[in-house]
């Protein structure tokens, strides 16, 4: 079994795995330099890189590599350590390099008007996927979006039934109505999408989650919303507000927490009184 072509299968599915890769190697080991290992992210391995009790601390760290995304390196000393211990005539050290491999980062741009075009530029160039999304077979074409994934020109509510957004996926509702918007914000947050972002003032946003709660949607499913959408750079164009999205999705991509503003202003409020809510939300309101 091909270690590449699994990396590659596995990317092309859109699983998680890691690698470990011996980088370093000092004496005696039980294996060679290069060996590698793929963890997938069901548990299953593809190589080796020896065996014996450092494989299973390398499956252990490559585990938490896949949920960091973040590469590590481990250095084992088999001479100084008994429990490495095999009956083995081994006696070196060792450094394993462990990297993750991750599914393709993909965007979904629901909304094909001037911010979206400039948006899908900018994220292609990052290294996200795109996929734009909008009932306007004038907007949504390869003219348009030449490079993208894929271009779906028909209804919202149809184009959301046949897509399936997983844990490296991104949404950005860029629509051009109110309506539209709602129909697919309604329709994001039940989904498993790392990053959910909306366009719009403070005001349409508060109307916008006020209406779906109404429809029964739990409060917590906005508290992971971006909205309004992008990091606040005083971005004024559609040129720079795309870059200001791209900003923010780059960010919660590399984890990048401290770029990130908090996501919902929904949370902070939901357990408040009534009239207080709706105090806060005439004070926003008035700011716009």
């Amino acid at each position: 079994m091909d270690i590449y072509e699994e990396i590659v299968q596995l990317r092309r599915d859109g699983r998680r795995g890691a690698v470990a890769t011996i980088v370093n190697v000092r004496g005696s080991i039980p294996s060679f330099k290069t060996a590698k290992m793929l963890v997938r992210d069901d548990g299953s391995i593809v190589g080796t890189i020896g065996g014996g009790c450092v494989e299973a601390e390398v499956w252990q760290a490559a585990r938490e590599v896949m949920e960091s995304e973040k590469p590590r390196t481990l250095s084992f000393n088999l001479n100084q350590d008994p429990k490495y211990d095999t009956g083995l005539l081994c006696g070196g050290t060792l450094d394993i390099f462990i990297e993750p491999v991750l599914p393709p980062a993909l965007l979904y741009i629901f909304g094909a008007g001037h911010i979206s075009v400039n948006l899908y530029k900018v994220a292609k160039d990052a290294g996200f996927e795109v996929t734009v999304v909008d009932d306007r077979a004038a907007y949504a074409n390869r003219e348009r979006f030449p490079e993208s994934k894929e271009v779906i020109a028909e209804d919202f509510d149809q184009a959301m039934a046949r897509l399936a957004p997983n844990e490296s996926s991104y949404i950005v509702i860029v629509t051009r109505g109110h309506r539209d918007d709602m129909r697919v914000l309604r329709w994001a947050v039940q989904t498993s999408a790392r990053y959910i972002g909306m366009i719009g003032s403070k005001r349409k946003t508060i109307a916008v989650f006020r209406e779906l709660t109404k429809e029964g949607l739990s409060p917590e499913l906005f508290e992971r919303v971006h909205a309004p959408v992008g990091l606040d750079i005083g971005a004024i164009t559609p040129e720079e507000i795309a870059v200001a999205i791209a900003a923010e999705l780059i960010a919660t991509r590399r984890r990048v927490e401290r770029a990130l503003p908090h996501m919902s202003w929904f949370h902070r409020r939901r357990n408040e009184p009534p009239d207080l809510a709706d105090a806060a939300a005439e004070a926003l309101e008035e700011q716009e």
